[in-house]
């Protein structure tokens, strides 16, 4: 999945760096200070995407980088645990390219090539 939305991106014109869990996400964000949005997987081994809210969720300056979580959950009280806890958007999976532009759209993040 992580490859799938890789391309997704760049496709639409954004630069990616890829984590394959929640802790290699939080070193990728200390040596990366210019990313504009993280797509986070609810399921991940060693650190989940709420177990990474709630270490990156409360010192996050201006709600950047903006954060949505990917998910298959779809139980409306979890989506608005995740919220709660620091995210900014939801996608459910499977997902279309248009609608990953829509919710980086919503959030004002534009592609490297209209920055």
């Amino acid at each position: 999945m992580r490859s799938v939305m890789r391309q997704m991106l760049q496709r639409l014109g954004h630069r990616a760096i890829e984590a394959g869990n929640g802790k290699e996400a939080l070193d990728q964000l200390n040596h990366h200070s210019d990313v504009g949005a993280i797509l986070l997987d609810w399921n991940m081994p060693e650190m989940d995407g709420m177990q990474f809210l709630d270490t990156f969720g409360p010192g996050r300056q201006d709600k950047r980088p903006a954060v949505i979580i990917v998910s298959t959950e779809s139980e409306l009280k979890k989506i608005i645990q995740a919220m709660e806890r620091g995210a900014d958007e939801y996608i459910m999976k499977p997902f279309t390219e248009e609608i990953l532009e829509e919710k980086l759209s919503i959030l004002g993040i534009g592609s490297d090539r209209n920055e």
